[in-house]
This record gives structure tokens, C-alpha cells and sequence, in this order.
């Protein structure tokens, strides 16, 4: 008797005898890079009209840190009810509001005069952008078979690095033709355009028109495998490998933020590079983290083949990782702007190859149906550390104006985080739940 599941029925549109595999989901794999593209970008304006803004509406270093604050505050608790409301709403939908709601408090930053009305359209754009993680991933759960999902994950997630170089070569030419408020409008543009894309061509995979019967059972052939309950936090708050991953979150992440926010007012502080000359080192620094992020996914491969075991492996690539970090406490002193391109450059190229990595430690050490939670807790983690961090940047640097103690905590973050994870985690030991 033949079954009647959708994993054995073709989709609708298709041909029963279709035995094409097909290519939808790579499609929709696309549509993840790009929205992923957009969230950066749209997060990245503010950073690069620091120095614009320091001048027409007098931001301090300190006004900036509270603006900062504002969206990691909103980040954190956003990722608490993003994946609650993505699960409640699905992803056609739910994906669409979250971008509506960021796109909207990116545009809405040319309003703002002053930096509290900055810091609310800013706590409005983390609360938007800190869905589009949870509904990528979830699309991504959706649409591929486990064996291909960390490729897919890691095309979507390269998005933010062509998000950080596309907003420095977009947003000065912007600004030096139009003003600093049309540059916070130009991003929307592409924001409704991918909005109209989604809407016209997603549907999950048993109702999407394009997909064969071949391609759907390949998405689905491990769904069994996959069922499961979801672990309560309670649970996980009692293990210490959840502890030791939210923790290296906690001291990591922010130093990202901090290149994100801060790169720009650096170079031009500097260097005294001015709006025009600011997009150049910025795209250099984000191809470099490209190739990070790439690499870093790839670097515990030679370690296996040296007779490490997997776990091990890992931790010998974020041990590479964080040394790379180290010598970027030199680069507050360096006269050179190229010799600061190289060391931030790859400074941020090691901590995209350490992130890969950290976050599939998560699944190393947890099984399958709880390393979304343990991955939100330590993002909610990372958005904390990251919100004290931007508050002690602004107040340094406006006492300061010297960025040498920042760069210093920067070197130092993950080795230092490297012991914390093995300290609390030996050899990222597997967690067993008893039934």
C-alpha cells in the first residue's frame, strides 16, 4: 500500500515520475544571504556617520556608547521572543514583520536630532534585527536535510560580512551627495524589494509550487531524526558546558561590536581619514573577515588529520584563532594605516573563523534538539557583554581619547575565553539528558 506522507507525494506543481533533485532550496538559501546582507548594512550606517555625526548634532563618545547600548539592550531581549514568535507565526510571515519592523527603525534614524531620539530609533532596530537570526535558522531547519545545513548556515551567515562592506561603499557616496538623513533612507530600498521577493516566491517546502517530488523527499529524509522534544532552560541553566559556551560568548562577541561600531571613528580619528576615504579601509577589513569566516569553518580539518580527535581539533583551530587576536593591541600606536588595515583585518578574520567555531561547540557538546537554546542563551550572553562593553568604550574614549585600552582587552578576549570554555567544558564533553 503506497504511504500518503507529504515526505512520498510530490509537491504541488510538480510531476510524480520527476526525478530531477532540483535546486529551490539553495534558492531560498539565497534569499537568507541576502536578508542577512540587508541586516547588516542597515546596522552599519550609524557606525560609518559617527564622525559626520559628531559634527551636526555635537554626539560625544559617551552619547554614542548610550545609542550603542540601546541596540545591544534591545538585541538581547529580542532574541528571547524572536524564535517564540517565528515558531507562532511561521517563517513566510514571520520573516517579513521582523524585516518590516527593522527596515522601518533603519529609515527612521533620519528623523532623529538628538541622541535620545537616536538611541530609541536604535533600541527599535535591535528589537527588529535581532529576528533575523532565529528565522534564517529556522528556514534553514526547514528547508535542508541535517548533512547540508552548516553550508547553508554559513552562506547565509557570510551575508553579514558583504552587509559590513556593501554600507561603506554606499553610505558616504550617499551622504556627500544628499545628506547623512537620505543615507539612513537608502538602505529601505533594498529592505522592500526583499520583502516583495519573499512574499511572491516562499512557501515552505510540502506547498512550494517549484519543488519535485525528489527534492522534497531529500529535504525530509532525515525528519524522524529530527523530531524531538525541546529542552527547558532550566535544564540547560544546570550544565556547565551551557555556562562555558555563554561565557565565551560573553567575552567574544563584543569585541565583533566593537569593530562594527567603532571601526569607523578609529580610522578617521587616526588617520584623519574623512567621509570619502573612510570606505576602503572598512571593505579591505570585512573581505579579509570573509576569508575568516571561511577558513576558520575549514581549519580543524588538518588537526583531525594530525590524529586529533574532533573535539580536540576544534579547540586547536580556536587556540589559532584567538593567537591571531593577540597582536591587535599594537594597532592604537601604529603610524601606518595599511600596517592597522593588516592587524584589524586580521584580527577580524580570526574572531569570524573563532565564531564558526564557537558555535558549533554548541552542538558538539549538546544533542540535537537543544542547541537552539543553548545558541540563544549565549547570544542573549554576548548581547549583554556586549552592551557593558559599548558603555565602558564611550566613557573611555571620551576620558581618553586613546584607543589603547580598547585594542588591549581585544588581544587578550579569547585566549582568555579559550580557558574558561576548557576550564569549565574539558574536551567540550557531550551533555547526556536522562530521559
Amino acid at each position: 500500500m503506497a504511504e500518503t506522507t507529504a515526505f512520498n507525494n510530490p509537491a504541488p506543481g510538480t510531476l510524480s515520475g520527476d526525478t530531477r533533485l532540483g535546486r529551490v532550496r539553495w534558492t531560498v538559501c539565497a534569499m537568507l544571504f541576502a536578508a542577512t546582507s540587508i541586516n547588516y548594512m542597515d546596522r552599519q550606517v550609524i557606525a560609518i556617520l559617527k564622525p559626520t555625526l559628531e559634527h551636526s548634532i555635537g554626539m560625544t563618545e559617551v552619547g554614542y556608547g548610550y545609542v550603542v547600548d540601546a541596540f545591544q539592550i534591545a538585541y538581547a531581549i529580542g532574541l528571547l521572543a524572536a524564535g517564540r514568535l517565528i515558531d507562532k507565526l511561521g517563517t513566510r510571515i514571520g520573516y517579513m514583520l521582523v524585516m518590516a519592523v527593522w527596515s522601518l527603525s533603519a529609515m527612521g534614524h533620519a528623523l532623529a536630532g538628538t541622541v535620545l531620539e537616536f538611541g530609541v530609533a536604535r533600541f527599535l532596530l535591535g528589537l527588529g534585527e535581532s529576528g533575523n537570526f532565529p528565522a534564517a535558522i529556522k528556514t534553514v531547519a526547514e528547508w535542508f536535510p541535517q548533512n547540508e545545513r552548516s553550508l547553508a548556515t554559513g552562506i547565509f551567515n557570510s551575508g553579514a560580512n558583504v552587509g559590513a562592506i556593501l554600507a561603506p561603499a554606499i553610505v558616504p557616496w550617499v551622504t556627500l551627495r544628499y545628506g547623512w538623513h537620505a543615507a539612513f533612507l537608502s538602505t529601505g530600498i533594498f529592505s522592500v524589494l526583499w520583502i516583495l521577493w519573499w512574499f511572491r516566491y516562499y512557501r515552505k517546502p510540502t506547498d512550494h509550487p517549484a519543488l519535485t517530488a525528489r527534492e522534497l523527499r531529500h529535504i525530509y529524509q532525515e525528519a524522524a531524526r529530527d523530531l524531538g522534544p525541546s529542552m527547558p532552560w532550566r535544564r540547560l541553566l544546570s550544565c556547565r558546558q551551557t555556562w562555558a559556551f555563554s561565557v565565551a560568548k560573553f567575552l567574544t562577541d563584543p569585541i565583533w561590536w566593537f569593530y562594527l561600531f567603532w571601526l569607523p571613528s578609529y580610522f578617521s580619528a587616526r588617520f584623519n581619514l574623512n567621509l570619502s576615504h573612510l570606505g576602503l579601509p572598512l571593505i579591505i577589513v570585512y573581505n579579509v573577515s570573509v576569508i575568516g569566516s571561511i577558513g576558520g569553518g575549514w581549519l580543524p580539518a588538518p588537526f583531525r588529520r594530525l590524529g586529533l580527535s574532533p573535539n580536540y581539533a576544534r579547540l586547536a583551530a580556536m587556540l589559532v584563532c584567538a593567537s591571531l587576536v593577540v597582536p591587535i593591541f599594537t594597532v592604537a600606536s601604529v603610524k601606518s594605516l595599511w600596517a592597522a588595515i593588516a592587524l584589524i583585518g586580521v584580527a577580524a578574520g580570526a574572531h569570524q573563523g573563532w565564531s564558526a567555531n564557537l558555535f558549533t561547540t554548541s552542538s558538539d557538546m549538546f544533542p540535537r534538539n537543544a542547541v537552539g537554546s543553548v545558541v540563544g542563551i549565549g547570544g542573549m550572553a554576548g548581547s549583554l557583554g556586549s552592551a557593558l562593553f559599548a558603555f565602558f568604550a564611550g566613557h573611555i574614549l571620551q576620558l581618553t581619547h586613546s584607543y589603547t585600552i580598547l585594542f588591549g582587552i581585544a588581544s587578550s578576549a579569547y585566549l582568555l575565553a579559550l580557558i574558561v570554555l576548557y576550564l569549565l567544558a574539558p574536551g567540550l564533553k557531550k551533555v547526556e539528558f536522562a530521559a
